[in-house]
């Protein structure tokens, strides 16, 4: 008899269909054919031992599993669950009428209890997308996928409930994801927590003009890089950050936690992500771990795409190699990564705000006092790190001073992040609505055609960027940086049209470009 389970997989962060076909005939020993990789493998000796542990038994014939199409890698302990259900539909051990109607991924253990697996929100995806009646997952996984409301979500623990289900005997309803305690409970935990503590602008004394930048990086999406001594308030600037940043678009939360899910970060997760992740990996940090990378099939995303719709804080950029800065010149700037092996290519979203912190110098204080104990060749080799075509991508460029001790005895209040935020929100949403037929929904990410569009000058405003270019000698690059810089400020005015004064002020974010550094 031969029977047919569909299970899946995923290639980047979406996922594509897997047809697990299971005959029993005439002969003995059991195949897996269709390019499965040595976990694969594995799973038929997980398998006949759950089977066995729960009644079943293992026909003794020829078992043939073919895992089709037969030309794609399939890699991962996720189709334990798809063979067992074949096998035993296959050899008549029980009547599944259902067992085609479902997408059906878990891993098994010995005693037929089932354990996470990633990738369960595409798999969800993939199930709504093909009509299929709903999706089986291990009850872990399948809280990632309880979002997906258009298709019937189930979560079981055991490969018998799988079973129960696939009989259509009884109603099922008991296994859906949303009609577990589990669910329930990390529900209300979920909702507990979606404010997140987080720096206060507030509570970070002076430093108004970081603050003004970062409060137009995060109203236009743009990215950011702040340069200053130890001690004078990068790193809480940046934790900052996130504190003003407006809350997730459903398409931000849906992309985001796909990254996630696929990397098997999000198990036991109620849901879609809702807060914008922060990530913040160590300086050492090799190519491979920033943009991407694996062997074969297995190719997993990188900090860029797992900070996908939030941030991307590098914090002693100027002590990084220099290979992993130019690497992020890609990403930054298509917003999406492709990684290449020999046999595969997989794509990621890398869509962030780069916040980039760097001391000025070797020992940190040129530029305080007379602290300064580097020679000039060491100042230019430690900032000669960010080449120009690097910094021409990150539109705000500051120093950051230490603050004099008498601002801080002052104990003088600053805004708070709440009233911040309101005025990003607002910015925000004159975006959203000047893009509405784009495919974009922030300034950061205009291209040349688009800012010709949106970003009309006036003759005064263009002859006054004729000025700072030459005064500057900036690149091309630049100059549509600084308008794109100047429609965000005009937003957070709430003007329509773009003014002298917004160029002027977005120009002054570009003094760190190379010609100045060195």
């Amino acid at each position: 008899m031969l029977t047919h389970i569909t299970a899946a997989k995923c290639l980047g962060i979406q996922a594509v269909e897997v047809l697990v076909e299971v005959g029993i005939e005439r002969g003995i020993g059991i195949h897996l054919v269709g390019l499965a990789d040595a976990a694969v493998k594995e799973s038929l000796l997980r398998t006949a031992t759950a089977l066995e542990s729960l009644g079943y038994h293992i026909p003794g014939k020829k078992i043939i599993i073919n895992l089709a199409p037969a030309d794609l890698r399939k890699n991962g302990s996720g189709y334990d669950l798809p063979i067992a259900i074949g096998i035993i539909s296959a050899s008549g051990q029980r009547n599944l009428p259902l067992a085609s109607k479902f997408i059906i991924m878990g891993e098994l253990g010995l005693d037929g209890s089932l354990r996470a697996i990633p990738g369960a929100l595409p798999y969800a995806q993939l199930a709504i997308e093909k009509g299929y009646e709903g999706i089986i997952l291990p009850l872990d996984s399948a809280l990632e996928a309880a979002d997906c409301r258009d298709t019937a979500v189930f979560g079981v623990r055991n490969l018998a409930e799988v079973v129960k289900i696939l009989e259509g005997k009884e109603d099922g309803s008991e296994y859906l994801v949303w009609n577990t305690e589990d669910y329930n409970s990390l529900k209300e935990k979920r909702d507990g927590l979606l404010v997140e503590e987080t720096v206060d602008l507030r509570d970070i004394v002076g430093q108004q003009g970081a603050k003004r930048g970062l409060e137009i990086a995060a109203a236009g999406g743009h990215n950011l890089i702040m340069i200053g001594a130890p001690g004078s308030g990068k790193s809480s600037l940046a934790k900052a950050l996130s504190g003003i940043l407006p809350p997730m678009s459903p398409e931000e939360s849906l992309t985001t936690s796909k990254v996630y899910s696929v990397l098997g970060r999000n198990t036991r997760e109620c849901g879609l992500m809702k807060r914008r992740p922060f990530r913040s990996p160590h300086y050492s940090i090799s190519i491979a771990a920033m943009i991407g990378g694996g062997s074969g099939d297995n190719i997993v995303p990188g900090e860029v795409s797992l900070a996908t719709g939030g941030v991307l804080f590098l914090d002693e950029m100027g002590q990084m190699p220099r290979s992993v800065i130019e690497a992020l010149r890609g990403p930054i700037e298509d917003r999406k990564v492709c990684v290449c092996r020999l046999k595969s290519k997989v794509e990621y979203p890398s869509s962030f705000m780069l916040v980039a912190a760097s001391n000025p110098c070797p020992c940190g204080y040129w530029g305080v006092d007379d602290r300064c104990s580097c020679t000039p060749s060491q100042r230019m080799s430690y900032l000669g790190k960010l080449s120009g075509p690097m910094m021409d991508r990150i539109d705000i460029q500051l120093t950051v001073r230490p603050v004099p001790p008498e601002a801080v005895a002052s104990g003088a209040k600053a805004e708070s992040s709440r009233e911040v935020a309101e005025r990003v929100t607002r910015a925000r949403e004159i975006q959203q609505k000047r893009f509405a037929q784009e495919n974009i929904s922030t300034n950061a990410e205009m291209n040349n055609k688009l800012i010709e569009k949106y970003c009309p000058l006036s003759k005064e405003c263009r002859d006054t960027m004729g000025k700072i270019m030459e005064k500057m000698q900036l690149s091309l690059r630049a100059y549509f940086r600084i308008i794109k810089l100047a429609r965000t400020i005009a937003d957070l005015e709430g003007s329509i049209d773009i003014k002298e004064r917004h160029l002027v002020e977005a120009a002054g974010f570009r003094i760190l470009d190379r010609e100045k550094i060195l």
